[in-house]
């Protein structure tokens, strides 16, 4: 994974991408790790340089990579909350979606925002889910509306 640029960022966008990176670091099996706000727009990414080419319309890179997760997480979210608001669910903690080839893990931040996570088909889903939830615990109070303000300009400069 290459660091995403945090120059000029407040010490709260610098300790999300810290927090972001130790994810895709840390845990085996994880491919790639993106952060979505409620409206559908990337807040984070564990590959921002995909996410800039895709932009600018060059190479699509790899499937799975961060800017490809985002639109997946954000409909998962939106087909998720359809789903509990048809059956009285209640609230989206937690989605997982295994395939043969990979896995997709989605868990809500706060205030609709979602964080996504593509791993290997041999991942340990249990120390992901662990791991994702300690991302959103110590995101979550500090993720605030100025913050996504922020975060969402900062990928808006990258591309």
């Amino acid at each position: 994974m290459t660091a995403p640029s945090t120059f000029g960022l407040s010490t709260e966008a610098r300790n999300l991408h810290w927090l972001l990176s130790n994810l895709v670091e840390e845990v085996p099996g994880v491919h790639s790790v993106t952060v979505v706000s409620s409206d559908g727009l990337m807040l984070l990414s564990s590959d921002p340089g995909l996410a800039t080419a895709k932009a600018a319309g060059g190479q699509r890179g790899p499937r799975g990579s961060s800017a490809d997760l985002a639109t997946i997480v954000s409909g998962i979210g939106s087909l998720t909350v359809g789903a509990a608001k048809l059956m009285d669910g209640g609230g989206i903690k937690q989605t997982m979606v295994a395939m043969d080839e990979g896995s997709v893990f989605v868990m809500s931040i706060s205030d609709g925002s979602l964080l996504g996570v593509h791993a290997a088909p041999d991942c340990d889903m249990s120390v992901i889910a662990y791991h994702m939830a300690l991302f959103v615990g110590r995101a979550g109070h500090v993720l605030t509306p100025e913050l996504r303000s922020e975060l969402r300009k900062s990928m808006e400069s990258a591309q």
